[in-house]
């Protein structure tokens, strides 16, 4: 079965930085594009930024941009979220996602076709 799991989540003091991994299995890695999304206490998902099946395109959120890149691995069936500069309103739920598409840089949480168990970021002041 597909699965994907996210590791690298942690405790970081602000302006620190993380990098969350995606590993995925069961599916064919390079057919699919790869999201981010962040849950924080209390509020709603939040989309942060996604990459294309070949690692060609990527589009972030603006809170991020400039701050957090999302880099691929095919032969590896990992994706990466760098983040750097963490910010305290960064705390949250890390999660990836995974869409069949070679297509679209996909945005939306309903668009994905798989996700992982998340990866929490918490991020001290």
């Amino acid at each position: 079965q597909v699965q994907l799991v996210e590791s690298g989540g942690g405790l970081v003091q602000a302006g620190g930085s993380l990098r969350l991994s995606c590993a995925a299995s069961g599916l064919t890695f390079s057919s699919y594009a790869v999201g981010w999304f962040r849950r924080a206490p209390g509020k709603e998902r939040e989309f942060v930024g996604t990459i294309s099946w070949n690692g060609g395109n990527t589009y972030y959120v603006d809170s991020v941009k400039g701050r957090f890149t999302i880099s691929r691995d095919n032969a590896k069936n990992t994706a990466y979220l760098q983040m750097n500069s963490l910010k305290p309103e960064d705390t949250a739920a890390y999660y990836c996602a995974a869409k069949a598409t070679r297509v679209v840089l996909p945005r939306r949480a309903n668009e994905y076709d798989y996700w992982g168990q998340g990866t929490q970021v918490t991020v001290s002041s």
